[in-house]
Parts: structure tokens; C-alpha cells; sequence
């Protein structure tokens, strides 16, 4: 039998330990903004919505994408995930077969758009399925968040992406963008915006609406390896910041949006097709983005 004082000893070290912080299992959470453009063997209209003939089988082959990043992440010790649908309706993804630990953020509108749920508490936040943007001549499905209504969206006067943006609205919440998949021009024009952040290219951009492209299986791979190396990473990586206030600039493909919009007085139409507004951040510059991009005056309920 030990020793009163021995057994003392031992409980009080027992209680040291727990109540010192470097002791306790440090939370992981991480944020996974999905898309669908850049998901493998994605090309046309064909695989993106509920009118294409091939939507419900590469919503299977999104989600496995998005279950793969999940998995890297709890392999990692992650204690929360939470998954942003950030393609088309916002219903893309099967959420009955994504992990049960994972919340899922859905449809729309919602502020912050793509990266709808992120705050100070997050780690990492993780981009699946991204495609380049509407100034890039390359890319499969190239366009800057409305693929109908938008010619050119601007930062601070530089042409950006939608990871790029989505990683400074990270970045206003020191949260780093650690990885980034979808075809060979989008994950440079992320990394080249962002920093050398992971990549993992699941397809070779031939035109708008073709490419080559990896299999589902071995793109998923791909994926999980990439996540794998970005948490292992985390501390390599910085979040993305711009100068505030920022000044967007928005140039729509049709001529009365810039003309009705600029009778509000927080908007300067700078030309026939667009217009410019300051946010005092990124935070205020994207819920104007969202308004503009959502707002009809039909909407019901």
C-alpha cells in the first residue's frame, strides 16, 4: 500500500496537470467551403444543376470530395468541421452521407455567402470544388460568382477569384486558407493570390467546357492527401488580409444593373457596365456583393 503522503502527491500533480492549458486536448475546427465547378470530371452545365442529365451523380462525386477533406480533418483530431454548400441552390451536397459529426450550412441568401458560418474560433479553412474566375481566359466553367450576370469583380482595383475573396473574409477573422482543389487554373489563381497554400488539381482545363480529368476515386485521393499535409502544415500558414476600407469594383455583362444601382447613394457608377462601392471591410464589402447578387424585388415569402 503507498504511502498517505505519496498518494497526496500524486493527486495534486494529477490536478496540476489537468488545470494547465499545454495539458488539455487543444481544440481543432475547421471550415470547408464547397463548390461544384472544380469537382472531378465536371465540364458542362450537364453535371452542375437538377436540369442536367448527370447532376445526381456527381452530387455523389461532390460530396465524396467534401467527405474526404472531412476525414483528413478528423484524422487530425479535428473536434468540430463545418461544411458550407456553396454551389448553385446551396443543396448540393448528400448530407446524409457526410460524416454525423459535421454541421452543414445550406441554400441562400445568407451573409457572407461561401464562407456563410466562419468566425475567430475556426483554425483552417479548406475550399473544395473551386473554379477560377471570370477575368482568367482559362478554366473549366470560369466566372466570378454569377456566371450570367457578372464580367469582372475587383479588390482594392485587382481582378480576384472567388477563393480569393473568400479567403480575405477568412482573413478578417485571422482564420489562414490551408488548401485549395479543383482544376489546374484555379488552384494557381488561388495560391497566387493566398501564398503557397496545399493544392490539389483534379483536372487539366482544355476550354470552358472541357478538360481532363481525373477519376473520382483517384481525385478523392488526392484530395485527402492534400488535406493531410495542409493541418500537418497549419502553423506554416498566415491568413489573407487587404487594406481596409476596400474599394469593389463590379462590372456586370448588362447595362441597367450599373445604371438602377448607382440611384443609391453609397454607389459610383464608373462606367456604362459598372459600378463602384467602399465597405469599411471585407465583412460589409461581401454582404453588398450578396445583396447585389441576390436581391429581386419579386422575392417570397
Amino acid at each position: 500500500m503507498k504511502h498517505p503522503s505519496s498518494v497526496l502527491i500524486l493527486i495534486a500533480i494529477v490536478l496540476l496537470l489537468a488545470a494547465t492549458p499545454h495539458a488539455q486536448a487543444r481544440k481543432l475546427k475547421i471550415y470547408i467551403s464547397a463548390d461544384m465547378e472544380g469537382v472531378a470530371g465536371v465540364v458542362t452545365g450537364d453535371q452542375l444543376g437538377p436540369q442536367g442529365f448527370e447532376y445526381g451523380k456527381f452530387r455523389e462525386f461532390m460530396t465524396e470530395e467534401v467527405n474526404q477533406a472531412c476525414r483528413a480533418a478528423f484524422n487530425a483530431g479535428a473536434t468540430e468541421v463545418v461544411v458550407s454548400d456553396s454551389h448553385g441552390n446551396g443543396e448540393n451536397l448528400l448530407i446524409d452521407k457526410l460524416p454525423p459529426e459535421v454541421t452543414i450550412v445550406r441554400s441562400w441568401p445568407r451573409r457572407l455567402g461561401m464562407m456563410a458560418g466562419i468566425d475567430e474560433s475556426f483554425d483552417a479553412a479548406i475550399f473544395i470544388g473551386y473554379h477560377a474566375s471570370t477575368s482568367n481566359p482559362q478554366g473549366v466553367r470560369a466566372h466570378t460568382f454569377s456566371s450570367a450576370r457578372l464580367a469582372d469583380v475587383k479588390l482594392n482595383g485587382v481582378s480576384v477569384t472567388e477563393g480569393a475573396m473568400n479567403a480575405a473574409i477568412a482573413g478578417q477573422f485571422n482564420v489562414p486558407v490551408i488548401m485549395v482543389s479543383g482544376d489546374d487554373a484555379a488552384v494557381k489563381e488561388v495560391q497566387d493570390a493566398v501564398g503557397p497554400i496545399e493544392g490539389a488539381v483534379v483536372k487539366w482545363s482544355y476550354g470552358f467546357h472541357s478538360a481532363r480529368t481525373l477519376t473520382p476515386k483517384a481525385a478523392s485521393a488526392q484530395i485527402f492527401l492534400a488535406a493531410t499535409r495542409a493541418i500537418a502544415r497549419l502553423k506554416d500558414f498566415k491568413p489573407y488580409k487587404l487594406k481596409s476600407p476596400i474599394q469593389l469594383d463590379v462590372r456586370f455583362k448588362n447595362y441597367r444593373p450599373a445604371e438602377v444601382l448607382a440611384y443609391l447613394p453609397i454607389v459610383q457608377r464608373t462606367d456604362s457596365h459598372s459600378i463602384r462601392f467602399v465597405g469599411k471591410d471585407i465583412v460589409e464589402t461581401s454582404n453588398f456583393l450578396q445583396f447585389i447578387t441576390t436581391y429581386e424585388p419579386g422575392l417570397e415569402p
